[in-house]
């Protein structure tokens, strides 16, 4: 069982489209902070909201370099069962490296939360004035993207 790099674009996408969460990884202070977050993709940017509000804000306003990771799979596998050095978490796995900024402008936060959405459903969905001023959004520029596949027997 091997762990191979995955640079096929759109078999990166295909992972992330599986995937509902995210997780965001900040420095705060030299200390790292990590949150699950839903997410979306535009092209090479990440889609992230939640309140406008709390450390998360914080840390970004101070630095903005954020590394999100995904995972796909929990399957177990071994090449003998009564070697544990052989047992292996079949999963794929893509790593981003990057730069949040957060968006202000109304009509861009709308056409993005429509985007967001798109992660989640095919509907189309409706949002009202005060829910697109209240929600908090967050662009990350993709700086770097790599992805693996853990435990593959062969590719």
């Amino acid at each position: 069982m091997r762990t191979h790099f995955i640079h096929d674009r759109n078999e990166i996408d295909a992972i992330l489209k599986q995937c509902k969460t995210c997780f965001v990884a900040m420095a705060d202070n030299n200390v790292p902070y990590l949150l699950p977050l839903n997410f979306a993709m535009d092209g090479d940017q990440v889609i992230l909201h939640s309140a406008q509000q709390g450390r998360m804000w914080e840390t970004i306003k101070k630095n903005p370099k954020v590394c999100i990771n995904w995972i796909l799979g929990e399957d177990l596998a071994w090449q003998d069962i009564q070697v544990g050095c052989s047992y292996r978490v079949i999963s794929r796995s893509v790593m981003v490296e990057g730069t949040a900024e957060t968006v202000d402008d109304i009509t861009e936060k709308e056409k993005i939360v429509r985007k967001f959405m798109t992660q989640y459903s095919d509907l189309s969905f409706k949002f009202n004035e005060p829910a697109i001023r209240n929600v908090g959004i967050l662009l990350v520029k993709i700086d770097k993207l790599t992805a693996k596949e853990f435990g593959a027997k062969t590719r």
